[in-house]
């Protein structure tokens, strides 16, 4: 793979990183229990940790890195904005965006392994990809636990 799709790909991360950042820091103001607040802010500071590896990742292979969420992010937030407004701000409804929102970021990860990354890379792509998949997990087990409640 030549060095300039492998900055594009980490650049795409970096999107995907930062629009789980802001999905996170929206749902935490959107939900009412401490609990789930906390979580949600501790995740957002995680994807900003992804997005700051994945930077410097790119800088090292001499690119621009990605400085953004994407478009498709900030829709999807205003969705969840939208969404929470018309529900009231409903935990299921928050968690179910938060998990469609994961879904997302494996597919983007899981796309980004299935190419011939140098090892560097891949070794940072894979660990960021079990972070991914453990947020996806655990969103979905509070979400299934909400639905049950109610």
């Amino acid at each position: 793979m030549e060095n300039h799709d492998v900055i594009s790909v980490l650049n795409d991360l970096i999107e995907t990183s930062k629009d789980g950042e802001e999905g996170f820091r929206t749902c935490a103001e959107d939900v009412k229990r401490p609990e789930l607040k906390s979580l949600f802010i501790n995740r957002a500071q995680e994807c900003a940790s992804a997005a700051h590896e994945l930077q410097q990742l790119v800088r090292s292979l001499g690119g621009d890195p990605e400085t953004s969420s994407s478009v498709a992010g900030a829709l999807h937030r205003r969705w969840v904005d939208l969404k929470s407004l018309v529900t009231g701000k409903d935990e299921e409804a928050i968690l179910n965006e938060c998990e469609r929102g994961e879904d997302v970021a494996l597919k983007a990860y899981r796309d980004a392994i299935s190419k011939d990354l140098p090892p560097s890379v891949r070794v940072v792509v894979e660990k960021q990809l079990q972070g991914v998949q453990r947020n996806h997990d655990q969103v979905k087990a509070l979400r299934n636990t909400a639905r049950a409640a109610s």
